[in-house]
């Protein structure tokens, strides 16, 4: 239960083991450098994405959210069992939540104008602010915060399973979508919980660097960093639409 995200998971650094060589261990700056190449990569098929849900169709702007999804879900898996792989998967990830996160983005934008700059900037506040904290020493990864964390992001994940199936059937969970208070403060708490996921992350990577991880789990390090950024943009995004239903 170290961490919530599945791609974080302990037994992760524990298959790949140590590095075999001084030069091909793991670091904190290649991580991070890994992690902003996988960012600029979101953000070029993000744009495309965006340009062409708003221009080509609501056709096309499905289809580009059906390609992004379902293709990052299956590279995503190939990732979290194959780790070697991620010098190649983890860009071709980051690629594909490009295409979704700009369809979507474009949708709220259509109906909130501003919401997606607002998204963005509270998103890349909240990373700046956690990872300064971390870095200070401020705020660490205790075991009982490893666990509360794990716990209410499965919590969070049973909801959003249970709404699923109940939508297969023409219904929803009621409030949790709406405008109103519970809806919000669903919402507002779902945000709070992706980002402490991120602290959580930022541990599990600073873990495998101290354990010498081969040096391609620089790749997946940045990976897993962006599959929570992913989670609590989107969220961020429900919330501040949310906000402007009220208005």
């Amino acid at each position: 239960m170290a961490t919530a995200n599945p791609a974080m998971s302990e037994a992760v650094f524990r298959r790949v083991g140590r590095a075999d060589s001084v030069s091909d261990v793991m670091t904190l700056g290649g991580t991070v450098a890994k992690s902003a190449i996988l960012v600029v990569i979101l953000l070029a098929t993000g744009t495309y994405s965006w340009s062409q849900a708003l221009y080509g169709g609501t056709g096309l702007s499905y289809g580009l959210m059906a390609a992004g999804g379902i293709g990052g879900f299956i590279v995503a898996l190939i990732t979290i069992f194959s780790p070697k792989l991620a010098p190649f998967t983890a860009p071709l990830y980051a690629a594909l939540e490009g295409l979704i996160l700009g369809a979507i983005s474009a949708v709220f934008e259509a109906q909130y104008a501003g919401i997606v700059s607002q998204a963005v900037a509270l998103s890349v506040g909240v990373l700046v602010v956690l990872l300064a904290l971390y870095g200070s020493g401020f705020v660490r990864a205790t075991e009982k915060f490893r666990i509360g964390v794990f716990a209410a992001t499965g919590a969070v994940c049973l909801v959003y399973l249970v709404d699923m199936v109940a939508s297969l059937f023409g219904t929803h969970l009621p409030y949790i979508h709406e405008s109103g208070l519970v809806g919000i403060g669903f919402s507002l708490v779902v945000v709070v919980i992706a980002a402490l996921n991120l602290i959580l992350d930022f541990d599990f990577i600073e873990r495998g660097v101290q354990q010498q991880a081969p040096k391609y789990m620089e790749w997946y390090g940045g990976f897993s960093l962006l599959v929570t950024l992913v989670w609590m943009y989107l969220e961020m995004l429900r919330l501040l639409a949310k906000l402007r239903g009220r208005d």
